[in-house]
């Protein structure tokens, strides 16, 4: 039986989004990053039908997949920040694993962790600089 202050409540209430290894509740430390496939056997594994797995690749190219993204979230227990994969089961329940390197694959909005190759060496260091250390490649005269 719910407490008349629980049934009451209008505002949202916290994921239910627990640590895997210490049962504690996990805080979301950054944004959703949806997940996509290109494959019809993608698609087929999350229950589509063969024909229209293979419309909608035909037809979009790369198919978001709802319900499912990668998230970091802090361990309050273990004083760490983690990527999980996240599954949304139903309203308000979700199933969470570690995020396997092959899901950073399909997830839309990740920037590469190789960078891009047409930048050069001087541009991706003054790029990475912190703006307080001050520019260390170019000296003024006056």
């Amino acid at each position: 039986m719910q407490k008349r202050c629980d049934k009451n409540r209008k505002r949202s209430k916290r994921r239910a989004i627990y640590c895997p290894i210490h049962g504690c509740h996990l805080d979301s430390v950054s944004q959703k990053y949806t997940l996509y496939t290109e494959k019809p056997e993608e698609l087929q594994k999350r229950g589509i039908n063969r024909q229209s797995a293979l419309m909608l690749v035909a037809s979009q190219t790369a198919v978001p997949l709802v319900g499912e993204w990668l998230e970091a979230f802090w361990c309050p227990h273990c004083q760490q920040t983690k990527w999980y994969y996240v599954k949304k089961l139903d309203n308000r329940k979700f199933e969470i694993s570690p995020a396997p390197t092959a899901l950073w694959q399909q997830a839309i909005g990740v920037k590469s962790t190789q960078g891009n190759p047409s930048v050069g060496e001087f541009t991706l260091r003054h790029s990475r600089m912190n703006r307080y250390q001050g520019i260390k490649d170019f000296i003024f005269i006056g």
